[in-house]
């Protein structure tokens, strides 16, 4: 009988209130967590939500699922999950939404929201409404792009609006963490995209 194929893959995993809004999770408690649903490899980036791990490879929104019910039982209140493969996160952090005249680097903060699945037409237009002279917005599949050009503080959008507008969970991230995560996890030649 010949020796099985490994089947294992990486993810990335974005997780929302962690560490935020008075839920303080240590680092290594979480990794522990991911360790207890059988995963390998696990790391964290800083410590926002970010969990690198390995598990076979599977339907993904299985794995958000089983993953947000053992942080419930766990951490005793709901964890919103985002998995995205390391080929999937590549494309989000080299995509560029903004025109060539007014890159992030010029002092514009950019945030990503991770959602479940790409917003409805609907919810696009909602959230384009909200454009004005400090934020815009782009869509990317699941990814959305927010530009603020002034300091997050003199905006009146926030995460929890997004939320409210596109009627699904988000997890935001800086595009900063997102590019670094990226870079560090590089995607692998012939690694299966998302179920």
């Amino acid at each position: 009988m010949g020796l099985q194929p490994d089947t294992t893959s990486r993810y990335i995993a974005f997780l929302r209130a962690i560490n935020v809004g008075g839920h303080t999770v240590k680092m290594d408690h979480l990794r522990r967590l991911f360790e207890e649903l059988g995963h390998s490899s696990v790391e964290t980036f800083i410590a926002s939500g970010n969990v690198i791990f390995e598990a076979p490879m599977e339907d993904t929104r299985a794995l958000e699922s089983r993953i947000e019910g053992h942080l419930r039982n766990a951490l005793g209140y709901d964890v919103a999950t985002f998995i995205r493969s390391p080929s999937e996160l590549a494309d989000i952090a080299s995509y560029q939404p903004l025109a060539a005249s007014e890159p992030d680097a010029a002092g514009h903060p950019l945030y990503i929201a991770f959602a479940a699945a790409p917003p409805s037409h609907e919810a696009q237009q909602r959230l384009m409404a909200h454009r004005n002279e400090i934020d815009d917005f782009h869509i990317h599949g699941r990814a959305i792009y927010w530009s603020c050009r002034k300091k997050i503080s003199e905006s009146a959008f926030s995460g929890a609006l997004l939320e409210k507008i596109i009627k699904m969970p988000a997890t935001m991230r800086n595009s900063t963490t997102v590019r670094k995560l990226a870079a560090k996890y590089p995607a692998v030649q012939g690694a299966p995209e998302r179920s």
